[in-house]
C-alpha cells in the first residue's frame, strides 16, 4: 500500500518570531501530522527551536510555486500559541491547525516528527482544487527536485501537466505556471552551462 501524503503549506516561525513559510507533503495519522522534512530545512530547525507549526489548507497555488522560485512572502497573520512560541498563519488560508510538536524520531537524511493538533479553526469554505491548480502543485514538487530527476523527465512531466493548465487555468494558476517554467528553464540553462 503507498503512503497517502496531502499538500499542504506549512508555516513556522523562529525563536526570533521570523516566519517560515514551505509547501509540504503531510501524512495523517490518527489525529496525529506527520512530517519528514529533508535535511537542512528552516522549518526543521524552527519545529526544533519551538516546537510550534501552523498547517494551512489554500488554494492560492502561487504560495506552492512562489515558495519553491524564491518567492516565500506571503500576507501572514498572528495565531496564538502556548509557551510564549510564536506562531503565524497564511491569511489566505481557508482553515489552519496549529501543531505541537509531540515527537522527533531523529535521521541524518529526513527525519521524522509527529505533531499533535492543539487548535483548528475553519476560515472560508474549501472548494477543492481545479486540474490547472492541482498541475501546479505536482509542478512545484518536480521543481523541488530539479536536482535530483533526470532531465527528460521533468520535461516530459510538465509537458503533460501543461495540458491541465491550457484548459483550466486561471490569472492565478498562469502566474503561478510560469515562475514554475522560469525556473525549470534556468536550472537547464545552467546544467548546459557547467557541462
Amino acid at each position: 500500500m503507498s503512503e497517502r501524503i496531502f499538500e499542504t503549506v506549512i508555516t513556522t516561525c523562529s525563536l526570533l518570531g521570523a516566519v517560515h513559510i514551505a509547501p509540504m507533503g503531510v501524512r495523517y495519522e490518527a489525529d496525529d501530522v506527520v512530517l519528514k522534512p529533508f535535511r537542512p530545512s528552516q522549518t526543521l530547525d524552527n519545529l526544533v527551536a519551538t516546537r510550534t507549526a501552523v498547517l494551512n489548507v489554500i488554494t492560492d497555488v502561487r504560495v506552492f510555486a512562489g515558495c519553491v522560485t524564491g518567492r516565500r512572502t506571503w500576507p501572514t497573520l498572528p495565531v496564538p500559541a502556548a509557551n510564549g512560541a510564536f506562531a503565524a498563519r497564511l491569511a489566505g488560508a481557508h482553515s489552519h491547525v496549529l501543531l505541537h510538536v509531540g515527537e522527533i524520531r531523529d535521521d541524518a537524511q529526513r527525519p521524522t516528527l509527529r505533531l499533535l493538533r492543539v487548535h483548528e479553526a475553519q476560515h472560508s469554505a474549501f472548494p477543492g482544487f481545479n486540474r490547472a491548480q492541482a498541475a501546479v502543485i505536482e509542478g512545484a514538487v518536480l521543481a523541488s527536485r530539479l536536482h535530483l530527476l533526470p532531465r527528460e523527465k521533468i520535461e516530459s512531466e510538465m509537458a503533460y501537466l501543461q495540458i491541465a493548465i491550457d484548459k483550466t487555468a486561471g490569472p492565478h494558476e498562469r502566474e503561478a505556471w510560469a515562475w514554475l517554467q522560469e525556473a525549470v528553464a534556468h536550472h537547464h540553462a545552467l546544467a548546459v552551462g557547467a557541462a
